[in-house]
């Protein structure tokens, strides 16, 4: 098909909806972010089938993986959405008031578990006409990847070494303790490294594709490994856990104290001193000038300045 051929049949929202797709993976999950009927998302992959010549997503046994020439597509794709926004933006000004713009954000789920509501409460009050979508820091995503494509306005995170790619914006700092049952022997004896080390520990799975616990990589710095007894990607569910049970949740205070009063959870010291914990928030120079990322941002800090 020529060029001026195809450029006639393809409009911004079905760009947005190939964009979706090729992040998502997934026609359903695509629909659900796009507030689309999943039977009107497959009409318009199936007509840019036919616009391409090319399938742009293949079955993988459950999965939905994109073709060579879906993957070469998702940077180009991100360029123009983020071009079209920036013109516009730049044309018009930023109006949070009035803006209908999907904000992609992704947290650990390890910062203080007031720090999300917080912030949707205060993004929804100052755009009231705005999408939030928050997603997980998880095993099968890489995040620096999401913000390069566009998938991801900001990440906000600790890390012991941010990438280096990423523009970093620091957020705050938190000491690292212990969370344990009140009936828990450190309690009343406390205890030495060697006692530490060897207790039953309960940590969060990876956040993405060879990551690290950030507990670990300090301890690995001096030589010293724990005893990891269990692991949950629900890191707000872990102080149940530790309540009923003999595990020790070593984390930043911060987090801890949201859970003293609810459960029956103690805080106690960590043996070993360990630098602080320090949460960012990342992004891509895809995003650096966007006015509406740039707001964005003010919101993340803004409200992570009231968690100090």
């Amino acid at each position: 098909m020529r060029a001026p051929s195809l450029l006639s049949n393809l409009d911004l929202h079905t760009i947005r909806v190939l964009h979706t797709l090729l992040m998502e993976r997934s026609v359903s999950k695509a629909a659900l972010r796009l507030g689309m009927h999943q039977p009107a998302v497959s009409v318009v992959l199936k007509r840019l089938r036919h616009l391409s010549g090319d399938p742009l997503l293949v079955r993988a046994g459950h999965l939905m993986i994109p073709t060579d020439a879906g993957m070469r597509m998702i940077e180009p794709i991100a360029g123009i959405l983020q071009a079209t926004e920036t013109l516009f933006s730049t044309a018009l000004g930023f109006d949070p008031q009035t803006t209908e713009r999907t904000f992609h954000l992704a947290a650990t789920d390890s910062l203080d578990p007031v720090f999300l509501p917080l912030l949707v409460s205060k993004i929804k009050r100052l755009a009231p006409c705005c999408r939030i979508d928050i997603h997980p820091l998880s095993a099968d995503s890489d995040y620096s990847e999401r913000l390069a494509e566009g998938g991801l306005d900001v990440v906000v995170g600790n890390w012991v070494k941010p990438p280096g790619e990423l523009y970093i914006g620091s957020l705050f700092t938190d000491e690292i303790v212990c969370l344990v049952s009140r009936s828990h022997p450190a309690i009343q004896s406390g205890w030495t490294t060697k006692s530490w080390l060897n207790a039953q520990h309960i940590t969060n799975t990876p956040t993405h594709l060879g990551a690290r616990n950030v507990i670990d990589e300090q301890l690995q710095s001096l030589g010293l490994q724990r005893n990891i007894a269990a692991r949950c990607a629900h890191f707000n569910l872990m102080p149940q856990m530790v309540a009923s049970s003999q595990l020790v949740l070593t984390t930043g205070l911060q987090f801890c104290r949201r859970f003293t009063e609810a459960l029956p959870l103690a805080v106690v010291d960590c043996p070993i001193h360990l630098p602080k914990l320090a949460y960012y928030q990342l992004w891509h120079e895809r995003s650096h000038t966007s006015s509406s990322c740039r707001w964005l941002r003010d919101q993340v800090k803004s409200v992570a300045g009231t968690l100090r």
